[in-house]
């Protein structure tokens, strides 16, 4: 099984250090990289990929939240800081979890594990190396089959997501970082923290909010820029 690449941004040399300690005792974990800043981690992520980052949030230059609301395509994040009271918004970002400094390698690891049951359920690749055109989700104990090219866009609902199809809608126990993991990134984008659509069946939008299939869907303010820039 292919080790889970992961980088940490960290301006602390002791944070950095805890944390690259505790991802080479992790067998499905590889260490890509560390960065001291969010705005050099930018620039390679521009020609590098990879599964899950180890994020602080105050980093100098370009906070850590800003630094979320400026990635197109997420990656698992796991937020590591000594500020408690940043967690709701983190979690309103969809981040996978929230480690409170000093971090303790057992609570470490029950995170990182939540990272890697998502990307087990990732779609495999077919012999073309092309993602394959659906996916399987759980409904009520049963694992359904959606057509990418059916779905709508996607809606969270607290601890469920519902996927609107041209059909009909599914409701499935999972979070919306889970469900775009598993969506092809240059058909589907998040406009909202609780809304990923599908571009192909975009049919009008404002600066505020798009239409698809005659349902208005609001824009977040913190994507605005980007949903502009596609």
């Amino acid at each position: 099984m292919p080790k889970i690449k992961c980088i940490i941004i960290e301006d602390e040399p002791l944070a950095v250090k805890v944390l690259s300690d505790y991802v080479a005792q992790v067998p499905f974990l590889r260490l890509e990289a560390t960065f001291k800043d969010a705005i050099l981690a930018t620039e390679w992520l521009r020609s590098n990929e990879v599964q899950l980052i180890f994020l602080d949030i105050h980093l100098p230059k370009l906070k850590g939240m800003a630094f979320l609301k400026t990635l197109i395509k997420k990656p698992a994040v796991i937020i590591t800081t000594a500020y408690h009271q940043y967690a709701v918004e983190g979690f309103d970002l969809d981040v996978t979890d929230y480690l409170l400094k000093p971090i303790e390698f057992e609570r470490f690891l029950i995170s990182v594990n939540k990272v890697r049951v998502t990307n087990d359920n990732r779609p495999p690749m077919i012999e073309t190396g092309e993602v394959k055109d659906y996916l399987f989700i759980t409904v009520q104990k049963k694992k359904v089959k959606i057509l990418f090219s059916e779905i709508l866009y996607v809606e969270s609902q607290r601890e469920y997501i519902k996927i609107v199809t041209e059909q009909k809608e599914f409701l499935s126990r999972m979070s919306t970082h889970e469900i775009e993991d598993l969506l092809p990134v240059h058909t589907f984008k998040r406009i909202h923290r609780s809304f990923i659509i599908s571009l192909n069946k975009l049919e009008s939008y404002t600066a505020e909010s798009v239409e698809v299939n005659g349902v208005s869907i609001p824009i977040g303010r913190g994507y605005r820029e980007v949903f502009e820039n596609l």
